[in-house]
């Protein structure tokens, strides 16, 4: 969890007569890089020197980006307007003859506004650099201790703390009384865009997020910098944070500060932990973004072998490329060898891999190894897990654009992450991890085979026979709900046939499938029957991916009279 967060900043000198760059700037940029965190930075070549005398890159990366780039990258579509509205007699009059705006930085300097407005767009590209694999980000001004003193900046227990503040994204606002503008943007346009009266303004110093919810929040702040600008009207990016925090409060949360808008205020609350979420106002309907902090759950693997090291280590080839597999969770190999030498193979395989052995005593069979899987992680303080026969491998980058006899694709990037996001979006107890399967798909309904007769009349009275030997050609398809997606991969909910091939399952649904009730001598089938029944009184809620990035691939093959079920 330390460093599930990564900080980003930027530093370029535009040549500010009232601050002394190097004085000021340069010796405060020197203390706000001792802060202890994985850190992407944003900086002209001249200042790559500084970071290096301070930090490593095992938790900095620095992107090199000049101050003339400003103009012609992120800034560059709003440049022409930006300098149009800048130089025009009517902004910068909108504070009066005398006002404030005349003698601000955002008037008086060219690169000034383009910095500060393009802080949105760093964010953005830090988490799709996502250089230390955090699942948040947060902007900071390298410049920040000017008025938020070393004590809380450097503060571990803040960068602890603000993780449970951001949901998915945090502002931090003081409150504002606007006389016609706000940081120079039209009071009226301003309020047309909120549909309410302003009475806050966002800082600048301080925001981020969930990643999920950054590409989200950077999407929402282009559009309203583009219209906005298009249409005349500019302050900072305090302004456009601040109509982002009014449109959409649900997911642009913000924590309030007292009247002088300074941030110490915020970091010491956080630090002591009594910082508070603004109340979210009722009268506003929009749909809250979902994100999930992964980093918060434990998942057991569980991979079950017999007799045959060299099959096990062809399905650790297999998930060796598409490396979360072996990286992200706590993974057991259940071992139900009888062959000795079998035995001592698979412990130097555990040892090599870091994986945990655990010899079954003998040959449990598959669901007896299945049974102990799920009674292990039931006593575990794992949240989820996944059980892998060793015939079961995971398909690899190569196969990305093939498809399954179903029309599915049959690799899937980011796959660990997206079950675990499926998962705890839809509360599911189960997600199976392929529609299709060896024998048999998730389209056919495979528990009218095995339920009791009493079961398969009532949910099926109109074909309750079963065939008298094989496959029935026009056996009941599974009936399915809902399709949804998350990432960009498609699921569906219904009545998914309970197999024994991989599924990530939750402690609830591990609890009503394998605990709650046991059987003496269980069989795949029992599980099927049990399970279908207990879904249709809806007490088990399971999915599908439609997709089939897990396929059977045996390699060694043991005597027929050595399978046991159980």
């Amino acid at each position: 969890m330390k460093n599930n967060l990564t900080i980003v900043s930027g530093l370029w000198n535009i040549g500010r007569t009232e601050r002394s760059f190097d004085e000021i700037y340069v010796a405060r940029f020197k203390s706000f890089l001792k802060i202890d965190r994985p850190m992407i930075l944003f900086l002209p070549e001249e200042l790559h020197e500084i970071v290096w005398e301070i930090r490593k890159p095992e938790n900095t990366f620095v992107k090199t980006f000049e101050l003339e780039e400003f103009k012609s990258n992120y800034f560059s579509p709003h440049w022409n307007n930006f300098e149009r509205i800048r130089k025009s007699d009517k902004w910068q009059n909108i504070t009066g003859e005398g006002g404030w705006l005349k003698n601000s930085p955002q008037l008086k300097y060219e690169w000034y506004n383009p910095i500060v407005m393009s802080k949105m767009c760093m964010l953005h590209d830090a988490s799709i650099f996502n250089s230390f694999n955090t699942e948040y980000f947060y902007w900071i001004d390298a410049g920040l201790n000017i008025t938020v003193h070393d004590g809380l900046l450097l503060n571990n227990k803040f960068y602890e703390n603000i993780i449970d503040y951001t949901d998915p994204f945090i502002f931090v606002s003081f409150p504002y009384r606007p006389a016609g503008e706000i940081h120079g943007f039209d009071q009226k346009a301003a309020e047309k865009i909120t549909g309410t009266k302003i009475e806050y303004v966002c800082r600048g110093g301080f925001f981020g997020g969930h990643k999920d919810q950054i590409r989200e929040a950077n999407s929402v702040y282009y559009g309203l910098v583009e219209s906005s600008l298009k249409q005349g009207y500019m302050g900072t990016e305090e302004s456009i944070f601040t109509l982002m925090s009014y449109i959409d409060p649900l997911n642009y949360r913000r924590c309030e500060i007292n009247t002088n808008g300074l941030l110490y205020t915020f970091f010491e609350n956080v630090v002591n932990e009594t910082a508070k979420l603004v109340d979210i106002p009722k009268t506003k309907s929009k749909v809250k973004k979902e994100v999930f902090n992964l980093n918060k759950y434990k998942t057991n693997l569980y991979i079950l072998t017999f007799n045959f090291p060299e099959q096990v280590s062809h399905t650790i080839e297999s998930m060796k490329k598409v490396p979360t597999w072996l990286e992200k969770p706590s993974i057991f190999l259940l071992d139900n060898s009888t062959d000795k030498a079998a035995k001592e193979k698979n412990k130097e395989i555990c040892k090599e891999n870091n994986f945990e052995y655990i010899d079954l005593g003998g040959n449990t069979g598959i669901c007896g190894g299945r049974q102990f899987a799920a009674e292990h992680f039931h006593n575990s303080d794992a949240d989820f897990y996944f059980f892998f026969e060793d015939d079961m491998t995971s398909n690899p980058p190569e196969l990305e654009g093939q498809f399954c006899r179903n029309g599915l694709r049959k690799y899937i990037p980011n796959l660990y992450e997206i079950l675990h996001k499926i998962i705890l979006k839809e509360d599911f107890d189960y997600l199976k991890l392929s529609f299709t399967e060896v024998y048999w798909d998730n389209n056919i309904q495979t528990s009218w085979y095995n339920v009791p007769q009493d079961v398969r009349s009532k949910f099926w009275p109109d074909y309750d026979k079963l065939p008298v030997t094989g496959k029935d050609p026009n056996a009941p398809r599974t009936q399915f709900n809902i399709i949804d997606n998350v990432d960009g991969v498609a699921y569906i909910d219904g009545d998914i046939t309970y197999t024994n091939w991989p599924m990530i399952m939750s402690k609830k649904g591990n609890q009503k499938v394998f605990i709650d009730v046991k059987w003496a001598h269980p069989y795949e089938q029992t599980w099927m029957s049990y399970v279908f029944q207990e879904q249709k009184k809806g007490n088990i809620r399971a999915g599908v991916l439609l997709a089939s990035p897990i396929w059977h691939e045996r390699i060694k093959y043991y005597k027929p009279e050595e399978r046991r079920e159980n």
